[in-house]
């Protein structure tokens, strides 16, 4: 052997040793190293080599120890490519041998009957045409699973499977087994003493499985739900002075067939307290507190609430930016009168920290304008900032209805005097087909089918067409809404409809058709007013021989042009009263400006409910009236008023009559008065069924006629004739819309009058 011979033969006995000591010595070893000429990759198909060895992280050359190795190993693993990876130095060369996961050809889920593959499939990770990860397939199993548990089926499980294919492919399955829906059947209450469980539950999401559970959503037990029904109860009591009230726990427990839940909320009332004296002061230099005394409307002896206080310090504050008073923080100071069960509130003006807004950033809206969002905020950038102003914004934008989720965060500007509002949404379709069916008594089965977009090109606008037709009657309008006109709270509205009647419990038929633009705008907390502009046809035809010759005389087409206005006042609209409310409407419209008719209508109602024997009980007054004074013409049938103001009689079953014609049809009057008084109440019968009784009585009239004549001369009954009736009332809410059965018997009528003793009503959409 030569010399060069002996030399190699000794550089090989040096690497063959020193790989036995390299896999012989344990992980980190730094005795134990080797250095490799050649690493090579076999077993990919897909990946590339490279990209195997970057997660190897192992270069030739570089001496490494067994810890190392498996390191890279691990990497390699890590990536998720591969199912197996195994490292072997062999001589001066490092082997990694790798086995890749299969591709996936086509994914299915099978045995969902409940929820749709759409649905489903939304939630995966895995996708076909990728690599298959069992970790992956796991995931997506359990989000399938958590699909199905917040729809209430608690006992529903999903397995994925694998179908091998030819090239190293699979078929991903998820098979499903949906199980029941584990349904709410009992809701109960410890510690209430001031409300019964029944009132209780009317204020919980969470319902108790009833008659219709098949078709009920809300009965389901849904664990997430159960945090917000804690808000829920939390509010309504703090809404009425408990401000110490407690939900100490909520326990839910399955039925001895584990088929149901049986929920128990334990609550802590407290005592009730009203408010006691209200003032308002300052230390602020300068700033002249009588300029604030009178602006909170709270006032000793009400009820405590914190819309109460929150409504106080808003006013405040807007007050004093209106005033030129910047950076100015109301903060009430309460004081409890434990004795007397009163809080005194103090509204304390402070100087707040001299922070502006610098920018509002708006991220996920890819529909939605930027100044659809912007314009839900009463501060601009360069305002002082008001933490007040920005969550209620926050609630302005989430109450658009056009986000599943609306997170507005505040965070430091550039510098500390300045802050960042961000605001992150999710949007969500706003978009609706509705078809429908609605009966009547009188009116007969009709259909409904409606196009809605309430957030129209991402503008915040709306686009409604609706069009309903009955056996007798058709009505359509198309409606377009825009609720910030010139970029202020203006809502604008544009209303074009068309309706028609057909021997409508009339001896006669009717067209019109007209367009209905009006502006409307807040005047004061809970007062709108909205100006409109009056453009119709109206067509009165195929009168029947033998009526009225007053009917007979009014035929024909009239056009009408005229502008009005409507002033409401309506508590509802703060909320600042959760009991009780009240509704005051007056209007005006005045014909003339053009077309055929000249008169001025005058509308009014005035409504007020409240709720008694611990909101058990609720009560409903409301009057109604309205007057048309037609001016060198007289009014006709398609313009006067019908008699829907007293109930218990037929469609224009009350009004003046035109006694000796043959049809004695309702001519309808220029006055109408009507009065209303409604309690309704629980039955007795368990709240989830929905079902409740009232009784109700209704006393007014329809008087007056510009023309007395009627048929041969003889004058018409057009007298004010007070009509009574008493009736009683059931009230189902289902899921397939509210249902009322109305029993009546009028107790005052007049001969001629057309009364109706029982009325059933339906409406629904699907």
């Amino acid at each position: 052997m030569d010399g060069s011979g002996l030399r190699g033969s000794r550089r090989r006995l040096r690497l063959a040793l020193g790989a036995a000591l390299f896999v012989a010595a344990g992980p980190g070893s730094v005795l134990a190293q080797a250095a490799f000429t050649v690493i090579e990759v076999r077993g990919n198909q897909r990946i590339e080599s490279a990209t195997v060895l970057s997660y190897a992280g192992l270069t030739t050359g570089q001496a490494v120890t067994a810890g190392e190795v498996n390191a890279a190993k691990q990497r390699i693993l890590a990536s998720g490519l591969f199912e197996t990876v195994e490292v072997t130095p062999s001589g001066s060369k490092l082997i990694i041998d790798v086995h890749e996961f299969p591709t996936i050809n086509q994914i299915s889920i099978e045995g969902n009957r409940r929820i749709n593959d759409d649905v489903l499939t939304k939630l995966l990770t895995s996708q076909p045409r990728k690599v298959y990860s069992p970790t992956a397939a796991d995931a997506d199993a359990r989000a399938i699973t958590n699909a199905y548990f917040q729809s209430g089926r608690l006992a529903a499980t999903v397995t994925p499977k694998i179908i091998p294919r030819s090239q190293n492919r699979v078929d991903l399955v998820f098979e499903v087994t949906e199980g029941a829906v584990i349904e709410v059947e009992r809701i109960g209450f410890v510690g209430n003493r001031s409300y019964s469980d029944r009132r209780l539950r009317q204020v919980l999401a969470t319902k108790q499985a009833g008659l219709l559970r098949q078709f009920i959503r809300s009965d389901v037990f849904l664990e997430d739900r159960i945090q917000f029904d804690t808000q829920l109860l939390t509010d309504f009591y703090r809404s009425r002075g408990f401000i110490d009230f407690q939900v100490l726990s909520v326990t839910p427990e399955f039925s001895r067939e584990r088929d149901a839940f049986f929920l128990t909320f334990n609550v802590q009332e407290g005592q009730r307290f009203k408010l006691g004296k209200i003032s308002v002061t300052t230390d602020v230099p300068g700033l002249d507190i009588a300029q604030f005394q009178n602006i909170v409307r709270a006032r000793t002896g009400q009820t405590y609430s914190p819309t109460r206080i929150d409504d106080g310090v808003a006013r405040l504050e807007r007050a004093a930016i209106e005033k030129g008073y910047d950076f100015i923080r109301a903060d009430p100071v309460i004081t409890r009168n434990e004795r007397a069960q009163t809080l005194d509130v103090d509204f304390k003006l402070e100087r707040g920290p001299r922070i502006l807004v610098e920018r509002i950033d708006i991220e996920g809206n890819s529909t939605t304008l930027d100044q659809v969002i912007r314009r839900q905020f009463t501060v601009i950038e360069g305002d002082p900032f008001n933490p007040r102003e920005i969550r209620a914004s926050a609630e302005r934008i989430r109450a658009l209805g056009y986000f599943s989720k609306a997170d507005v965060q505040t965070k430091e500007g550039t510098s500390p005097d300045r802050v960042i509002v961000d605001v992150n949404v999710e949007e969500k379709p706003t978009g609706s087909i509705t078809l429908g069916a609605n009966y009547s008594i009188e009116a007969g089965f009709g259909l409904l089918f409606g196009l809605k977009e309430s957030n129209f090109l991402g503008r915040g606008q709306t686009l409604n067409f609706q069009i309903a037709a009955g056996v007798d009657n058709a009505n359509s309008n198309i409606t377009f809404i825009e609720p910030a006109l010139f970029g202020r709270d203006v809502t604008g509205i544009f209303d074009v409809y068309y309706n028609t009647t057909a021997d409508y419990n009339a001896y006669y038929d009717t067209t019109e058709f007209g367009f209905n633009p009006s502006v409307s705008f807040p005047v004061s907390d809970n007062g709108r007013l909205q100006l409109s502009y009056l453009a119709a046809r109206n067509d009165l035809s195929n009168v029947s021989p033998n009526s009225s010759i007053i009917l007979q005389n009014e035929e024909g087409t009239l056009d009408t042009s005229g502008l009005g206005y409507t002033y409401s006042y309506n508590t509802k609209r703060s909320g600042l009263d959760p009991v009780s409310a009240y509704m005051f409407q007056f209007g005006q419209v005045f014909a003339g400006i053009g077309g055929d008719t000249e008169y001025v209508e005058t509308t009014a109602t005035a409504a007020y409910e409240t709720k008694v024997l611990n909101e058990e009980i609720g009560l409903t007054a409301r009057v109604r009236g309205g007057a048309l004074n037609f001016i060198d013409s007289s009014s006709r049938v398609i313009n006067r008023f019908g008699g829907g103001y007293v109930r218990g009689f037929k469609r224009n079953g009350i009004g003046p009559r035109d006694l000796a014609a043959k049809n004695q049809d309702a001519l309808l009057g220029n006055y109408a008065l009507g009065v209303s008084l409604e309690a309704n109440f629980p039955l007795g019968l368990p709240e989830e069924y929905g079902i409740r009784g009232g009784v109700f009585y209704d006393t007014g009239s329809v008087w007056g006629l510009d023309i007395t004549k009627g048929t041969n001369g003889v004058p018409v009954d057009d007298d004010f004739h007070l009509r009574q009736v008493i009736g009683a009332s059931i009230f189902w809410t289902t899921p397939i819309g509210p249902l009322r059965f109305d029993f009546t018997r009028a107790i005052q009528k007049e001969s001629y009058d057309e009364t109706q003793n029982f009325n059933f009503t339906i409406s629904t959409s699907f």
